[in-house]
């Protein structure tokens, strides 16, 4: 089992910029496709990005498409999301998530990823 720590959420101003890491240890890194998912107060939790597990791979929602961007260090354990363009519809916890399986393919559905952290509160007024 892979532990999972978000960091880098905060208020911002509509417009403005936030980006968001996320440490993994306790199992190798490499080898497993990450993602980004977040929820809204009395909503899902729904996708928001995922990298492959080479990093050559990456998969947006439309909602974000443009404005975010996730990437990843593998000699540091640590995947990222660049997000600009914030606008209070983003507003959330930001959940980041480890496949279940190494040398999974790329993927939107929450199912397939088994670790996932404690989250960190994004909230972007207008």
């Amino acid at each position: 089992q892979v532990q999972l720590v978000e960091s880098g959420g905060g208020l911002v101003q509509a417009g403005g910029s936030l980006r968001l890491s996320c440490a993994a240890s306790g199992r190798t890194f490499s080898g497993y496709a990450m993602a980004w998912f977040r929820q809204a107060p009395g909503k899902e939790r729904e996708f928001v990005a995922a990298i492959s597990w080479s990093g050559k791979s990456t998969y947006y929602a439309d909602s974000v498409k443009g404005r975010f961007t996730i990437s990843r260090d593998n000699a540091k354990n640590t995947v990222y999301l660049q997000m600009n363009s914030l606008n209070p519809e983003d507003t959330a916890v930001y959940y980041c998530a480890a496949h279940r399986s190494r040398w999974g393919a790329v993927t939107d559905a929450r199912a397939d990823f088994g670790s996932w952290g404690q989250g960190t509160q994004v909230t972007v007024s207008s």
